[in-house]
């Protein structure tokens, strides 16, 4: 096994963990907010904050942590970020009240670097012809962190709540050790910049990314498309459990499904695809069917249809690793950090505004008597299906220019 390939299977294996964690947690978090809260709407409310939260800290702190891994190296800041994850597990696990699981949100927030680092990581370690598809094998450990966590997270949630954070805490300790002895570094010392707060500065990184080879326009889109995209987590589960009555078990299978599609494109097809149509036209087909599947999610009137949708769209899972491809290809071997750092914040920031939109919009169309059972009940994702197709648009504007 060459170098760089045995580089990029320990950063898969790393973030893989990592993303088992946080899919153990979603079946189980409303009904963990939901033992302090009195209603629905003081559940949805306190789901928004907690949401919010760390998205808001993520949005700060990761062009930070994206900075330092340029000045000290990406495997320090990974190891360190995983910790914090670990901690924020346990702290939500045994948490009394709504402000120990705010400030545990605040914790993971804090230190929720690993993707923005680890896509650093494979940016340093890939050819620019080969980094989507690097960036693709993040997107795999995605998807089939996302078939493994959520399952499980359902079965044991339906055991006790607590048990799924108790086990994200112990993939995350077992990911540290991993780290600690088996990760590489993989920022030459030669390549390292020193560490500035100004330019680490989350406004001032987006600004520098946005002023970039004229990639304002396409920025937009990614953050559009990540609006999406955190629209539709954010509501999911209450969607689900209101329209469907589905349980945390019925959520984690059909996350499973969300997670098997994401792998196959990212993990086996994406190389292929790549070769066939090129990044570009591959961004593009991927938003396209991403705009696609919102639409038929928000038709759908039946839980089965999910996961025939799921099917139908499964090219959707292009997008993401073949934009980011794009984006990294104007960015100088020393900016990588900070850049992938930007990016994370791009994501942060839209995780912010996400769950008030859409669970805002499920409140609102689904009150009435009845409501459920209507169209309008699939309101949350017709709004993302409009923003994914501005994206899309976007994106096809920016790429006629160039």
């Amino acid at each position: 096994m060459s170098a760089t390939r045995a580089s990029t299977s320990f950063i898969f294996i790393t973030l893989l963990l990592d993303v088992i964690g946080f899919g153990l947690i979603i079946p189980v978090m409303p009904k963990m907010v939901a033992k302090f809260t009195a209603s629905d709407i003081q559940t949805n409310h306190w789901l928004m904050i907690m949401t919010a939260s760390y998205g808001i800290m993520q949005f700060f702190f990761s062009p930070i942590l994206g900075a330092l891994s340029d000045k000290y190296g990406r495997r320090p800041v990974i190891l360190i970020s995983i910790v914090g994850l670990g901690l924020d597990f346990i702290l939500q696990g045994i948490a009394w009240s709504i402000p120990v699981l705010f400030a545990a949100r605040i914790l993971g927030g804090m230190t929720g670097a690993s993707f923005s680092v680890g896509s650093a990581y494979i940016a340093d370690v890939t050819t620019a012809e080969n980094r989507a598809k690097g960036f693709g094998m993040i997107g795999m450990a995605f998807g089939i962190g996302f078939i493994l966590g959520p399952m499980l997270g359902g079965f044991l949630g339906q055991v006790r709540p607590e048990l799924p954070f108790f086990a994200a805490a112990a993939f995350s300790l077992v990911n540290a050790l991993y780290g600690y002895f088996v990760l590489p570094e993989s920022l030459p010392r030669e390549l390292r910049t020193p560490f500035s707060l100004k330019k680490a500065n989350a406004f001032s990184a987006l600004k520098g990314l946005i002023e970039l080879k004229g990639l304002g326009m396409f920025v937009l889109a990614i953050t559009l498309m990540n609006l999406a995209q955190f629209m539709m987590h954010s509501v999911w589960v209450r969607y689900t459990e209101t329209r469907f009555l589905w349980t945390p078990r019925d959520n984690g299978f059909a996350l499973f499904a969300v997670g098997i599609s994401a792998a196959i494109v990212q993990g086996a097809l994406l190389g292929p695809l790549i070769k066939l149509w090129g990044e570009t036209r591959l961004a593009k087909i991927g938003l396209f069917f991403a705009t696609l599947e919102f639409v038929l999610f928000g038709l759908a009137n039946a839980g089965y249809q999910f996961y025939i949708i799921l099917t139908v769209c499964i090219l959707a899972n292009a997008a993401g690793p073949a934009l980011q491809a794009i984006v990294s290809r104007q960015v100088a071997p020393d900016k990588q950090g900070i850049a992938m750092g930007s990016l994370t914040s791009i994501g942060s920031i839209t995780q912010v505004a996400a769950p008030f939109i859409s669970l805002t919009i499920l409140s609102e169309f689904t009150h009435a008597p009845g409501a459920l059972q209507t169209l309008q009940a699939g309101m949350p994702f017709f709004a993302s299906a409009i923003l994914q197709f501005i994206a899309f648009a976007l994106a096809i504007f920016y790429f006629s220019r160039k």
